[in-house]
């Protein structure tokens, strides 16, 4: 069983009003204080390895989360190139380039930002991110599917509910399970989470939200595929709230 810890780095931007991409910036010092309550909520949590976008802003958190353990950088959790729209607020872009903003809106997928990337592009990477990973954790796995290649029936839990119940660390050893954290960005999550669900990804800025230092949790059985994720926590900012405040935005 391969469980991925999937989150975004913290604030990077003061109140991120701007499409950063490839602009490699710095965590802020509310980023930082965001980072430090995720390391805290998952203190104690086994996690066997830590994988982070190569950006300035994801290996920051990374590394506040890692408290000393490696972290791994991969290429391929680099956020979505926005080309010639970087460092600009969506109000310019759409004094610049009204047409190809319209566009954009209704296909991010296919849609390339000007001299930058489409969320196609993005998938690409996530499918070939995600079949490295699932051959490294899962020997067994069969990952051949894309993001539109069929579901694995995998061994999901047979419980009517879909609820597999708690399970304790040690069970969860004994049965093998390996636990990735992965730091990347908003876009680059949001599609990656359409990628192993099955979704288009065209719909990623509809279907999916990803705050800043969330925890979303997907799961992988063996034999699945890429595609064949189940979504186990989606979206969870509970440790960036305060007692008795909803944890949700």
């Amino acid at each position: 069983m391969l469980t991925l810890i999937l989150t975004r780095h913290g604030q990077a931007a003061p109140g991120d009003v701007m499409l950063g991409g490839q602009l490699d910036m710095s965590l802020t010092p509310n980023g930082r204080q965001e980072a430090e309550a995720l390391a805290r909520r998952l203190a104690g949590v086994r996690i066997d390895r830590i994988i982070s976008s190569p950006m300035l802003r994801a290996i920051e958190t990374a590394q506040m989360i890692a408290t000393g353990r490696p972290v791994e950088l991969d290429e391929r959790l680099r956020e979505l190139d926005y080309g010639h729209w970087e460092g600009l607020t969506y109000t310019e872009i759409e004094t610049r380039d009204p047409e190809l903003r319209a566009r954009w809106e209704h296909d991010p997928a296919g849609t390339h930002a000007p001299g930058g990337e489409c969320g196609d592009d993005v998938a690409a990477r996530a499918v070939s991110f995600l079949v490295d990973l699932m051959e490294a954790e899962l020997p067994s796995a069969n990952p051949a599917a894309g993001p539109s290649g069929n579901h694995s029936t995998g061994h999901h839990s047979p419980d009517a509910g879909g609820a597999r119940g708690l399970v304790s660390e040690s069970q969860a050893e004994a049965e093998g399970e390996s636990r990735v954290l992965v730091v990347a960005h908003g876009t680059y999550n949001r599609i990656l989470m359409c990628v192993a669900l099955g979704l288009p990804v065209r719909d990623y800025r509809r279907r999916f939200l990803q705050d800043r230092t969330n925890l979303t949790v997907l799961r992988y059985e063996r034999d699945d595929t890429p595609d064949g994720a189940q979504l186990i926590l989606a979206n969870d900012v509970g440790h960036l709230r305060s007692p008795g405040e909803a944890p949700w935005g």
